[in-house]
């Protein structure tokens, strides 16, 4: 499986409101489709190793992304299969993005970076927003079904980190099932867990947040899983390739 990752400069991306509850959840809502879109537009292969063009999908699966002409600073498609490991994985990645970072955030001081992910691409952005945050730069994190990837230490580490973290799951997906807790490991808190089957339209009613590094609730209570839920966030994920591939 290949795994996709974004890292998206945004100015002023804060949580930090006065407003009501509800208009905070229509927010977060927005957001999620928004970082879903972009996490999308990392499958398509005209996004790879195409840096300075403007972000496309040829699906039309991200029409906000187009909207915005957004334009990539670098890009890069890592080959690494998931056996690798995703720490291996975001170390062969490593060297470009932080280096793009740096001169990026010295020309915009005041820009908010964003991490999003895909699956095993939601755990390689949760590495790399973790590193992020230690070498001083604010950044938030949205991942869309991914796995576990380290044990309690590490996920309440970054758990407790300044910064957003919005770990979304779906419905019986079964990617943030594994590896499993037994022999180890954990996952990040809060999880915003899609509680509606398939693509039926998500409302802000429809999203749960569970918390706690081992919740057994929320998309941990499933026993019975279906593949097809991994690839239903908001729509269809990965159009950009074939279902196998994601």
């Amino acid at each position: 499986m290949l795994f996709k990752l974004v890292l998206l400069f945004f100015l002023c991306l804060s949580w930090g409101s006065a407003s009501p509850l509800a208009v905070e959840r229509r927010d977060m809502l927005s957001m999620f489709h928004l970082m879903k879109q972009y996490a999308d537009a990392a499958y398509c292969q005209e996004n790879n190793n195409s840096p300075g063009d403007k972000v496309s999908c040829h699906f039309n699966n991200c029409p906000l992304v187009q909207a915005a002409n957004t334009t990539t600073l670098a890009e890069f498609e890592n080959g690494c299969t998931a056996h690798w490991g995703f720490w291996t994985s975001w170390v062969a990645a490593r060297g470009p993005v932080l280096q793009v970072i740096r001169t990026a955030a010295a020309i915009n001081p005041g820009f908010r970076i964003v991490v999003t992910g895909h699956s095993l691409g939601g755990a390689i952005a949760s590495l790399a927003a973790a590193e992020l945050r230690n070498n001083g730069y604010s950044t938030d994190l949205y991942t869309f079904g991914a796995p576990r990837f380290g044990d309690d230490a590490l996920s309440t580490y970054i758990t407790n980190q300044a910064g957003g973290n919005y770990r979304v799951t779906h419905y019986n997906d079964p990617v943030p099932r594994v590896p499993p807790m037994f022999v180890g490991y954990a996952h990040i808190s809060p999880e915003y867990y899609i509680s509606t089957p398939g693509l039926a339209p998500v409302t802000t009613a429809d999203i749960r947040v569970c918390t706690g590094i081992r919740n057994p609730d929320c998309n941990g209570a499933w026993i019975i899983v279906d593949i097809l839920a991994h690839i239903e966030y908001f729509d269809i994920m990965g159009l950009c390739y074939p279902l196998l591939d994601i």
